[in-house]
């Protein structure tokens, strides 16, 4: 496969209606905001579990494209698979702790293997040595482009856990409990691609062409009640013609804006309520626009 050799920087925009996007559980799972603004929060790992998830179900969990981090995963177990490929054998504490002369041959294997590794990067240290990975992708928290509401909603069980508890209620089993949901949030995320950290790790553009895949249709199949209603709504990619790089991330960030199609409506409850601007004149050189959704 051809390592990809360009540089790549983007702007995801995704909304949730009537959800909780990303629970805070240090907040009783309360939808993480900003304390000062009002302004919704999603995490980089939330949107690099949803990756993750897309390209496991994609691919069926199979090398080359493999999860490292995933449900269940003990991931000195992960790290032993390569040794074994390898035909190494770590017999002995020491061994397995420090790897020896293997340890750039462990970390290969793992990139070649684990797709998420060779995309995000990982720590691989732990236990078992297979070294660390610096991924040429990396994405920031997601921000709601206006503040949010967090609702706090009352909810039923006609059901109860044991015997016990349903004596406690007489005879009746209704139980209750509290769940969280935003009305309506649009999120902006921004994220970077290297060129020469994808040659390191051997991310390829068909690597990239199922990223993007996947940051398109990475809700389609994290349905729950809790989530509500999320899609990803916009996809700008700014494809660089050279390996470092032709222009800063952060001006052809600010190429994009949102603004409130009818600001008469009073609260956004739609992605119809928003406008999304891309400047495309003045490009500097060797950059080049690509709307992918």
């Amino acid at each position: 496969m051809t390592t990809l050799n360009k540089r790549y920087d983007f702007v995801l925009f995704f909304d949730v209606q009537d959800g909780n996007p990303n629970g805070d559980p240090d907040a009783g799972n309360l939808p993480r905001v900003d304390a000062e603004t009002g302004h919704g929060l999603v995490t980089d790992v939330c949107l690099k579990r949803k990756v993750r998830n897309f390209v496991g179900l994609s691919k069926g969990e199979q090398p080359p494209y493999d999860i490292y981090v995933k449900e269940k995963a003990v991931l000195n177990s992960q790290h032993e698979r390569a040794y074994k490929a390898l035909g190494v054998d770590l017999s002995g504490d020491d061994k397995k702790r420090k790897g020896g002369e293997n340890v750039d041959k462990a970390r290969k294997w793992m990139c070649e293997n684990f797709y998420d590794v060779r995309t995000f990067g990982a720590v691989m240290s732990t236990g078992v040595n297979c070294g660390q990975v610096r991924g040429p992708i990396q994405v920031t928290f997601a921000r709601s482009v206006e503040p949010v509401v967090s609702l706090e909603h009352c909810i039923t069980r006609m059901a109860v856990t044991t015997p016990e508890d349903a004596e406690k209620q007489g005879g009746g089993n209704r139980t209750m409990g509290r769940k969280f949901s935003v009305p309506y949030g649009l999120y902006r995320a921004h994220g970077f691609i290297s060129a020469p950290l994808a040659e390191q790790t051997g991310f390829s553009e068909a690597d990239l062409e199922l990223f993007w895949e996947a940051l398109k249709n990475m809700f389609e199949h994290d349905r729950s009640a809790a989530r509500g209603m999320m899609a990803t709504r916009a996809l700008i990619a700014f494809e660089h013609s050279s390996k470092m790089g032709n222009a800063s991330a952060h001006e052809l960030f600010d190429r994009v804006t949102v603004t409130r199609a009818n600001t008469e409506n009073g609260a956004a409850r739609k992605f119809g309520d928003y406008v999304i601007n891309v400047k495309a004149d003045n490009l500097p050189n060797g950059i080049t626009i690509k709307r992918l959704v």
